[in-house]
């Protein structure tokens, strides 16, 4: 007895257990990469799409809202169809697809379109490119609710949702170079390019960890004692599990849940902000160029990085000197969405320096609240879990159908960012109002079986 519970009384020294599953995060991290790049490539090019198709402020802003449109309506079935088909399968035809539809955009301005017919075109594609990156969040919470125990979700979580200023630090200033020297249709065609070969490295790499042909049974063994749901994907194969409805309504009717979603909206709106509207408040609103958007842009990015990985590491060392789950995700999240809503103060200064000082703050305040993932994997029901993200992951992501449209609207009627400032900074206040008031502790919803 005392063989099998003294590794773990000393967290089984990570050296003995082996370190796969930090190899599979680093997979689903550099997927998540490529998948902010590609939503954020119109961002970068938007100012040259705009000349070039005669295009408006609201055009652009209904193309920017077409993603989320589809990536919202699409999270509910895309979470049903990893519960059904697996990570590895659903995950990668996602990524195969959602570069075919990158790539695609790139060749709206060599077939001659303009105007109306050209916005209608973008809109059409950027919805598929919605549409059918919607499993891809879901699939990394399923993945990491697979991998990683709970004294390490938190940081695992952190880390692949902090992908997206890493997307924004490498390739913002590759993509405003792409598109000052050969073109705004390069953006598109070198991204989907990019997507379609790591579809290959994909298939060649994934595997659920029952049956990964390098885990070693100890780290199979540490993962599993730790709470790490590593028999997920068999037990899909062997009992095929239906959902009944009275099931699935409980994650629509959890107060705990909802205040969740609500959290998780509110921190999207600020992410659709600085991955549609930001590299173009910086040109239209600062007077900056797009080659100087392009670098100024990774800089609140690399906080937002690193404040993105210090919550994760923050919250699991929490619960490692014996916090509760609850209080040790909700701690980062409070602190960073209040730092987040201090981007308003751009309103007030005139020195470009401050602005992106301001911008780079509230970077870091939302990275450090990015634990959404991480709770949601502490608490969804385990028999949904594909299913419970594809839920949060949708009413989230309601907030990009939003968002860029009110900014588009704010800035077409107003001609400045001032009211949007306002508008992405309540934001925060609201994300905290959820998190303390609305949802309650933290705990694992129970289905009660009819």
């Amino acid at each position: 007895m005392n063989t099998k519970t003294a590794p773990m009384d000393a967290v089984v020294s990570e050296a003995r257990v082996g370190r796969q599953r930090f190899v599979i995060l680093a997979l689903i991290f550099i997927v998540t990469v490529l998948n902010y790049a590609d939503r954020a490539t119109m961002s970068i090019a938007g100012t040259e799409v705009v000349k070039a198709l005669g295009l408006d402020p609201i055009m652009l802003g209904m193309i920017f809202s077409a993603f989320a449109w589809a990536y919202a309506l699409g999270q509910i079935p895309g979470g049903w169809l990893l519960d059904r088909f697996g990570a590895r399968r659903v995950y990668g035809c996602s990524l195969f697809l959602w570069s075919l539809f990158t790539l695609l955009q790139g060749t709206v301005g060599w077939i001659g379109l303009v105007g109306t017919s050209a916005a209608l075109t973008l809109f059409g594609m950027r919805f598929m490119l919605g549409l059918v990156e919607s499993p891809a969040f879901p699939a990394n919470n399923r993945i990491v609710s697979s991998w990683f125990p709970t004294r390490e979700r938190g940081t695992a979580s952190a880390l692949f949702n902090s992908a997206q200023y890493m997307a924004v630090v490498v390739f913002a200033p590759l993509m405003a170079w792409l598109t000052h020297s050969l073109g705004w249709e390069h953006v598109f065609l070198w991204m989907g390019a990019l997507g379609m070969v790591a579809t290959l490295f994909w298939f060649a790499m994934y595997h659920d960890p029952a049956s990964h042909p390098r885990v070693q049974q100890a780290e199979l063994d540490y993962m599993r004692e730790g709470g790490a749901l590593v028999n997920l994907e068999s037990t899909r194969k062997s009992e095929k599990p239906k959902l009944k409805w009275s099931e699935v309504k409980q994650l629509f009717t959890s107060r705990t849940l909802w205040g969740i979603y609500l959290g998780q909206y509110c921190i999207t709106a600020l992410t659709y902000f600085f991955i549609t509207w930001f590299p173009i408040y910086l040109i239209k609103g600062r007077g900056m160029t797009i080659m100087e958007a392009g670098w100024v842009a990774a800089l609140p990015a690399i906080c937002g990085f690193s404040g993105g990985v210090l919550g994760g590491v923050v919250s699991d060392w929490l619960i490692r000197r014996g916090v509760h789950p609850s209080r040790a995700r909700k701690t980062p999240f409070v602190i960073g969405m209040a730092l987040s809503a201090s981007l308003v103060s751009a309103n007030y200064v005139d020195a470009n320096w401050l602005v992106i000082a301001l911008m780079a703050l509230a970077f870091f305040g939302k990275g450090l609240a990015a634990v959404g993932w991480a709770v949601l994997s502490d608490t969804a029901p385990k028999n949904m879990v594909g299913l419970s993200g594809g839920v949060f992951n949708g009413i989230g992501n309601t907030a990009g159908i939003i968002t860029p449209v009110v900014i588009g609207y704010f800035v077409a009627t107003t001609g400045s960012f001032n009211a949007a400032l306002w508008f992405v900074a309540a934001h925060g206040l609201i994300a905290i109002l959820a998190y303390t008031v609305i949802s309650g502790r933290f705990e694992r919803v129970d289905v009660a079986q009819p």
